[in-house]
């Protein structure tokens, strides 16, 4: 399994999430802080934390990460912009 500086996979995460702005910090060896805002204004729409992760995350690790986020990501933009019946 090939496995990436974790600067890579925040890059990639980064450009997965645009337009919207992505942080993602280390809070330990092993555990995920991440943020997901908007560029324009700054304002958080997502924090979650604890998500398990690697100082250097493989490609699936990624993936699950971005799933994660994703997964709550649409349950915040559903409630903010609920969809018209």
């Amino acid at each position: 399994m090939n496995r990436l500086p974790f600067a890579k996979a925040l890059e990639l995460m980064k450009l997965h999430f645009h337009p919207f702005g992505f942080e993602a910090t280390l809070e330990t060896p092993t555990s995920l802080l991440v943020r997901v805002f908007d560029l324009t204004t700054g304002d958080t729409l997502l924090t979650v934390t604890g998500i398990r992760c690697s100082t250097t995350p493989s490609l699936d690790d990624v993936e699950r990460i971005i799933r994660t986020v994703e997964s709550d990501l649409e349950v915040i933009l559903e409630d903010r912009f609920p969809r018209a019946m």
